[in-house]
């Protein structure tokens, strides 16, 4: 089994999970989505913005739905937010593009999820890992990063 510190993560926790292989790298949701078998919507999608501040936020919805950044700025009560660079991704939370997760983020932040994800009452995250993603409950995953939940979709 694929063991990353998402997995080992979840295992210390007895959270269980299925492991969602999809053989390579994608170059977007839909593809990881089509390689896992699966449909996009139940894809926890983990966007990072930055305000003109410099404060952080991770914004989550289903991997269908677009993240929209004025309606995060207006629930977090800040300036105007737009999306982190490669780099910064890398640096606060300790994963590469296409890898975030809600979990073990290297820096603090606040998370956002969005009401549209409790459509789904299993979710699928990345593993840490852009060859597999973990499917899990949601109300599970909810438990581990305590989200803020608010519309934060287009």
């Amino acid at each position: 089994m694929l063991s990353t510190p998402i997995t080992c993560y979840l295992q210390q926790r007895n959270i269980p999970f299925q492991l969602l292989m999809q053989g390579k790298g994608a170059a977007s949701i839909q593809e990881a989505a089509n390689l896992r078998g699966i449909k996009a919507e139940i894809m926890v999608k983990a966007i990072v913005l930055r305000d003109m501040g410099g404060q952080y936020a991770l914004a989550c919805c289903p991997g269908n739905e677009s993240i929209d950044p004025k309606k995060v700025r207006h629930t977090l009560e800040t300036r105007r937010m737009t999306c982190a660079s490669r780099e910064e991704v890398e640096a606060i939370t300790g994963a590469t593009l296409g890898t975030v997760t809600p979990l073990l983020l290297r820096t603090a932040m606040p998370i956002l999820f969005d009401p549209r994800l409790k459509q789904h009452s299993r979710v699928t995250i990345s593993s840490g890992n852009n060859s597999a993603g973990l499917l899990l409950s949601l109300n599970d995953l909810v438990q581990c990063c305590s989200p803020l939940w608010a519309d934060i979709c287009r």
